[in-house]
């Protein structure tokens, strides 16, 4: 017959070793997911590491188009490009004026005003977004914000890939999307109809494009103004969303 001191013992010993178990497992659990943390954050970390002290501010949200002067436009080809601080291309004045024919491409007006089509010396045509002229916003801080907003670069983003800031010029050049907006297919009868597959690839491109922005900027971005208007497609209708200086904010 067994004494209760040994159904004591047994007892006491078969606890402990489900205690280390348990324990065991727990450790290395946590060590592995560490660990695969590390792997996933550490080259996001280094390519796009930022001054987290710095908040985008809403100074330009305003509904004030803007009013460009014309000058003769040059016929000779732009050379006056150049890197900036910011990794994005900085253009003169003088090289989107020449780059949108003294600005007669107008694809559309936004709220921060005229957007145009542009064929830059490469030969790549992109979207130049010119913004208010009357904004408060001092040239350090714009460029400030545009380093931050050039750091974000998904193939489900509309992606930053230059910028003007000339006198009191100020614009945002982005990469230029065919297709135009979720929006005109969706509330255009003259536009071709998505069936429901493309509508359901649209749906997991921009949710792509969001999960980046909440999980794999860094610092994480929340998108403020998700809209079919602010989803737009290329030529392979392929979506990408769009966001503003003032349509995001950076969590700190």
């Amino acid at each position: 017959m067994v004494h209760k001191v040994d159904l004591v013992i047994i007892g006491v010993s078969a606890g402990l070793t489900v205690g280390v178990l348990i324990a065991t497992l727990v450790f290395f659990g946590i060590w592995w997911y560490k660990r695969h943390k590390r792997h996933q954050l550490a080259p996001l970390t280094h390519k796009r590491s930022v001054d987290t002290s710095i908040i985008l501010n809403k100074s330009f949200n305003n509904n004030v188009a803007v009013k460009l002067p014309t000058y003769p436009v040059k016929t000779s080809p732009i050379l006056y490009n150049k890197a900036s601080t910011s990794g994005l291309v900085k253009y003169s004045y003088k090289d989107i004026q020449y780059a949108t024919n003294n600005f007669t491409t107008v694809l559309g007006k936004g709220s921060f005003g005229p957007v145009y089509k542009a064929v830059m010396p490469t030969g790549e045509i992109v979207a130049v977004k010119a913004l208010a002229s009357d904004s408060l916003q001092g040239e350090k801080e714009f460029q400030t914000e545009v380093s931050l907003l050039g750091r974000l670069h998904h193939r489900n983003l509309v992606n930053l890939v230059g910028y003007c800031v000339d006198k009191r010029q100020r614009m945002l050049i982005y990469e230029y999307m065919r297709n135009g907006s979720l929006a005109s297919f969706l509330y255009n009868e003259e536009k071709l109809t998505l069936n429901w597959d493309k509508r359901l690839q649209i749906a997991l491109d921009i949710s792509h494009g969001i999960q980046y922005l909440h999980e794999g900027a860094v610092p994480p971005v929340i998108h403020r103004d998700l809209k079919s208007a602010n989803i737009l497609l290329d030529h392979f209708m392929r979506a990408k969303a769009r966001f503003q200086i003032s349509s995001i904010l950076i969590l700190l």
